[in-house]
C-alpha cells in the first residue's frame, strides 16, 4: 500500500497564500483597530499584494512539480495557494486602480456653489485630528465638475418634513452614527464608517424648500486622505438614488 502524503511544494504555497491573504486582510483592520495608522496599513497592504504574485507564481510551478501520485494530495494545496495568492494580489490592485482612475478628491458634494456646513461635527473631527478641513476648498469644484458631473441635487416633489425624515430614517438604516439632527434648520450630520479600513467620513445633509418642490443637498467629506478612491462619490450616489426610490414610490 502506497502511503498518500502531502507534498512539501503545495504545503509552502498553502501556507503562504493563507500569510497573503491575512497579511492584506490586516492591513485595513489594523487600521480599524487602531494597531497602526493608515500609512502603515497601504504599506502593509503593497507588501501583501507583491507577496501574493510571487505566491501565485510559486503556487503554479508547484502544481507542475507535484506529479507523484503518492504526492498529489499536494495538488489541492497548492490549487488552494494560487487562489489565494491571485487575492491577495488582484484586491489591492483592483482598489489603486480605483484610486487611479477616479478624481483626486476628498470632499464631494452636490453644491459646489453653497455647499451645506459642519456644525455640530467639528468638535468631533478636531478631537479625531482629522487632517482634511471642515471648510469647503472652491477649488475642487472644477474637479469635480470634470469628474462627477452627475453629483447633483436631488429634487422631489414630497414635503420638505416628508423628505427630511426619511433622509434620517436612511441615514439611521446605513448604519451612520448619527451627530446632529436640526429639523428647522433641515440638516442632519452623521458620520459613516467604511468597513475595511475604518476610515471615517463625516456626511451632512440638507432638506430645503425649492419653488414647489424639496430639494435635497448632500455633502460627505474624508477626514484623513487627498485621494477617497471615489468612495465619497459613491456613498452620495448610493443614498440619493435610495432615497428618491422612497419617496417617488406609489
Amino acid at each position: 500500500m502506497v502511503e498518500r502524503t502531502y507534498s512539501p511544494a503545495g504545503l509552502l504555497v498553502f501556507g503562504l497564500g493563507l500569510a497573503a491573504v491575512l497579511a492584506t486582510a490586516l492591513s485595513g483592520l489594523g487600521v480599524r483597530w487602531g494597531l497602526w495608522d493608515f500609512r502603515t496599513g497601504f504599506t502593509l497592504l503593497r507588501i501583501s499584494a507583491w507577496t501574493g504574485l510571487g505566491v501565485a507564481a510559486l503556487a503554479v510551478i508547484a502544481c507542475f512539480v507535484i506529479t507523484a501520485p503518492p504526492m498529489r494530495r499536494g495538488l489541492g494545496l497548492a490549487a488552494i495557494g494560487l487562489v489565494c495568492g491571485v487575492l491577495a494580489f488582484v484586491v489591492p490592485a483592483s482598489y489603486l486602480n480605483q484610486a487611479r482612475s477616479v478624481p483626486r478628491l476628498h470632499d464631494v458634494t452636490t453644491d459646489t456653489g453653497n455647499p451645506p456646513p459642519f456644525v455640530a461635527v467639528l468638535p468631533l473631527r478636531e478631537k479625531a485630528k482629522a487632517r482634511n478641513p471642515a471648510a469647503y476648498d472652491s477649488a475642487l469644484a472644477a474637479v469635480q465638475a470634470e469628474g462627477y458631473p452627475d453629483i447633483r441635487p436631488l429634487r422631489v416633489t414630497a414635503p420638505a418634513r416628508a423628505a427630511f425624515d426619511a433622509a434620517l430614517a436612511l441615514a439611521v438604516e446605513r448604519g451612520w452614527d448619527i451627530v446632529a439632527v436640526a429639523p428647522q434648520q433641515g440638516c442632519i450630520e452623521t458620520t459613516a464608517t467604511t468597513l475595511w479600513y475604518g476610515f471615517r467620513d463625516d456626511v451632512v445633509i440638507r432638506v430645503t424648500p425649492d419653488q414647489g418642490m424639496t430639494r435635497i443637498d448632500m455633502r460627505s467629506v474624508s477626514r484623513i486622505g487627498r485621494n477617497d478612491a471615489g468612495a465619497n462619490a459613491a456613498r452620495i450616489r448610493a443614498y440619493l438614488a435610495e432615497l428618491e426610490s422612497r419617496l417617488t414610490r406609489p
